[in-house]
């Protein structure tokens, strides 16, 4: 074999093995791919087709499997295995309990599935005279609110006892220019049990003002207490402490809202400081309320509730058979 051909053979040994590590790389960096979409309730009314959540969602082919479930939202995410990609078929199935089957056979793309189902008994989503009416639905919730009690002012005067001239002579406390001796003293103020201080003003207001200074005004935690250091490096000086004293009141407000109607199910938001939510309903000529606790029970409907990103709550409230809105 000549040097010649030897050279060619170890450059096509070469570019095959540079291609495996490329090919390698290219595979190893290859992110999993994502199907994202919606389940809903089949029906020729948009206002109708109410997310439905808890469905069991498998996408499968001969290569693999992956399995999600839809919030209450109707949101699903599901993250195929690395044997699926894009362009390949693929069987969607839903599953959820009082609704019929859903096969779907699609191909794995970059789009969003929005799969519809429809109800096992269609009938008992018909609304018939005999059914029990639902009317005037109502909100109810409360929130807390604070308020303040002006119970008055608190005022209080003391001295700073010192001697000016007297050199620091390195012992501190001292000036603020380490010249002359100092003199720290700290005093306090109480508002009460259960008050608080609002506005607080330190002033001196005799003496030689000018050769003193501030330290620090500071509070309590429940600002029932404010505290006040003062430095003087000269003679005796006086000082002035004011502040507004307040009760400051927690009560509860009760507020009240109303529900949109879509086809139904009852839908509503409520703030994320809201409390011991309520809903109140004329159900076959009666006034009721209908508390709405952990569980969201209600026996007239199925109820959902979704967090948003800003802390507030979302509501649906499905009718259960038997029950209509009127």
């Amino acid at each position: 074999m000549t040097r010649r051909k030897k050279i060619s053979i170890w450059f096509l040994v070469s570019i095959g093995i540079l291609g495996l590590v490329i090919a390698g790389v290219l595979l190893g960096r290859r992110r999993p791919v994502v199907l994202r979409g919606a389940v809903l309730r089949e029906d020729h009314d948009p206002n109708k087709q109410l997310p439905l959540s808890g469905v069991q969602i498998t996408a499968s082919n001969g290569l693999g499997s992956a399995q999600a479930q839809s919030n209450q939202q109707g949101f699903f995410s599901l993250t195929l295995p690395m044997g699926l990609r894009r362009r390949q078929p693929v069987l969607l199935e839903f599953r959820l309990k009082d609704y019929q089957p859903l096969n779907w056979k699609d191909f794995i793309a970059d789009k969003l599935y929005v799969a519809r189902m429809l109800p096992i008994h269609q009938e008992t989503v018909a609304e018939t005279h005999s059914d029990v009416s639902i009317s005037t639905p109502r909100i109810r919730y409360s929130v807390k609110t604070t308020a303040e009690a002006d119970i008055g002012s608190a005022v209080r005067a003391f001295d700073v006892a010192s001697v000016g001239n007297q050199p620091c002579a390195k012992t501190p406390p001292c000036s603020p220019n380490n010249k002359w001796k100092a003199i720290i003293r700290s005093f306090f103020l109480d508002a009460g049990e259960g008050n608080e201080f609002r506005n607080t003003r330190v002033s001196c207001i005799a003496g030689p003002c000018p050769f003193t200074k501030i330290e620090s005004e500071t509070f309590s935690q429940d600002r029932r207490r404010f505290t006040v250091t003062i430095r003087n490096w000269s003679d005796t000086t006086t000082f002035l402490v004011e502040a507004e004293v307040v009760h400051p009141m927690t009560s509860n407000l009760v507020r009240e809202t109303y529900p949109v109607i879509f086809g139904r199910a009852l839908n509503f938001s409520l703030p994320p400081a809201a409390e011991g939510p309520s809903i109140e309903a004329d159900v076959a000529g009666d006034d009721i309320v209908f508390p709405l606790g952990p569980d969201l029970l209600l026996q007239w409907a199925t109820c959902h509730v979704a967090i948003d990103r800003n802390e507030s709550k979302d509501y649906r409230c499905e009718l259960k058979p038997g029950y209509r809105f009127r």
